[in-house]
C-alpha cells in the first residue's frame, strides 16, 4: 500500500469515530423530545428482539412527548413494555392504537450524570481516533522504498486528520452538554 492509502484509511477510520460518537450522543437525553432517544430501544416482535424503528414509527409531536405508533397492532403492548422497561426511565401511555411517552423535565442531579455520560461516550470517541492514527502511522513506518521526507510529510497529514477528528469530537460535546444544561 502507498502513503496515500494510509493517509485516506486513516481518514475514513477517524471519520466512521466521529459519526459513532454523534449516533451515541444522540440517543443520550436531553430536555427535548428527539426520536433518536428511542434507537437504543428493542422490543420483542415475533420471537425475537428487534429495533423499535423496525417495528413502529416515532414522531415528536411536541417538545416534551414522543409518540410511537407500532405498524402492527398487536405489538403494542411489547412496544409499551420495552419502553417501560428501558432504562430511560420513561412512563408512556397507551391509547389503543399509540403509544405516548411524556419526557419529564430533567433535575439538576440527573443533568450532571447525563453530562458525565457524555464525556465518558466522547473519550471512548477520541480513544477510537487515536487507535486509528496508531494503527496507521505503524503501518507507514514499515513502508519501503519511500524516502523519510515521504514518510514524515504522510505522518503530518495523519496528525492533522486526527487533529480535526479530535475537535469535531469537541463540538459535539459541547453542543451536548448544552442542550443538556438548558432549562
Amino acid at each position: 500500500m502507498s502513503l496515500l492509502e494510509f493517509t485516506k484509511e486513516a481518514k475514513a477510520a477517524m471519520r466512521k469515530a466521529v459519526e459513532n460518537t454523534r449516533r451515541e450522543l444522540a440517543t443520550i437525553r436531553s430536555g427535548k423530545a428527539t426520536t433518536s432517544l428511542l434507537d437504543t430501544i428493542r422490543v420483542d416482535a415475533y420471537g425475537q428482539q428487534m429495533p423499535l424503528n423496525q417495528v413502529a414509527s416515532v414522531s415528536a409531536p411536541e417538545p416534551r412527548l414522543l409518540a410511537v405508533q407500532p405498524w402492527d397492532k398487536g405489538l403494542i403492548g411489547a412496544v409499551e413494555k420495552a419502553l417501560q422497561t428501558s432504562e430511560l426511565g420513561l412512563n408512556p401511555s397507551n391509547d389503543g392504537t399509540t403509544i405516548r411517552v411524556p419526557l419529564p423535565l430533567l433535575t439538576e442531579e440527573r443533568r450532571q450524570e447525563l453530562v458525565k455520560v457524555v464525556r465518558k461516550l466522547a473519550e471512548e470517541g477520541r480513544i477510537a481516533i487515536r487507535h486509528g492514527r496508531t494503527e496507521v502511522l505503524s503501518k507507514t513506518k514499515k513502508v519501503e522504498h519511500v524516502s523519510d521526507d515521504d514518510k514524515r510529510h504522510s505522518e503530518k497529514d495523519i496528525q492533522k486528520l486526527h487533529d480535526e477528528a479530535i475537535e469535531q469530537i469537541e463540538e459535539l460535546v459541547k453542543a451536548k452538554e448544552a442542550e443538556i444544561m438548558e432549562i
